[in-house]
């Protein structure tokens, strides 16, 4: 049984601003809150019977797991050079697929901590005309390879959202969410042994729980903050401008459209305050 999880920061345990995620007075402390939870959820699958346990470090500069702290079980993909975000590594190998430490969309509920979707450049991305966030994104990436989504960890409504996406995915709530910047947070013992408990579940339920197709061809809009963003993306010819903020582009399959989107927003990110300032 082989696990991989995508370990993001907004929603581990502990966490309630987006000060506390930047590499100032807070940051280490909270790479070792989010290494913490991260090796709940490594311990609870190895608990439930994996054999194998791979790490993908998906938050930021993507290089915040705290490596001679992660559960020596585990392999970790680290650093921020990556052509599948916070996806890379994933392949058919895998039999199941958790997500810790998420949060919820941009535009989603407003009890979701610290919500957004990617990056601040972007205000929602719509999949073959839903909106989704990297739950849902995510999910699609893992229906690929056809690995199930079989646990999400974060506050109450990020779980909430997930269920929307797989109504049986097991969840582990650390915290709920007062505003987009606080929360009320569990201990974090209580809120890592629910990650550690659910964990193991949900291996002991992966044949329940059914990968998250998404079919072909696949359209992705993406509306951003500004329209800087959404022009400099039509220096690929792929990418029809459709509104002053708001991007589209069909590719066949689910991977090649996540590839195309990655490469949209990293554009876009870069045109914030001009590509050659």
């Amino acid at each position: 049984m082989k696990i991989y999880i995508s370990a993001d920061m907004e929603g581990i345990s502990g966490v309630a601003t987006n000060e506390q995620l930047k590499q100032e007075r807070d940051y280490r402390r909270f790479c070792k809150l989010m290494t913490e939870d991260v090796n709940a959820a490594i311990s609870g699958a190895f608990d439930g019977g994996a054999s194998q346990v791979v790490v993908c470090d998906g938050h930021g500069n993507m290089s915040n797991i705290l490596v001679e702290e992660l559960d020596s079980r585990a392999e970790l993909i680290t650093g921020n050079n990556r052509v599948m975000c916070q996806m890379e590594g994933l392949d058919r190998s895998f039999d199941g697929a958790f997500f810790v430490g998420y949060h919820g969309r941009e535009g989603g509920s407003a009890e979701a901590v610290i919500n957004h979707t990617l990056a601040g450049c972007v205000s929602d991305i719509r999949i073959n005309g839903q909106s989704v966030g990297e739950i849902g994104m995510n999910a699609g990436v893992a229906g690929f390879y056809d690995v199930p989504l079989l646990l999400v960890t974060g506050d109450e409504a990020t779980a909430q959202e997930a269920k929307t996406v797989i109504p049986n995915v097991e969840t582990a709530v650390v915290k709920y969410g007062l505003d987009r910047f606080s929360a009320r947070l569990l201990p974090l013992s209580q809120a890592q042994q629910r990650i550690r408990e659910s964990a193991k579940q949900a291996v002991h339920r992966h044949h329940e729980i059914s990968p998250y197709y998404v079919e072909g061809p696949v359209t992705y809009e993406i509306v951003f903050q500004g329209t800087n963003h959404a022009l400099m993306t039509t220096t690929l010819p792929t990418v029809e401008q459709v509104g002053p903020k708001t991007i589209r582009f069909t590719m066949s399959d689910c991977i090649s459209a996540y590839k195309h989107m990655w490469a949209c927003v990293i554009i876009a990110m870069s045109a914030t305050r001009g590509v050659l300032e």
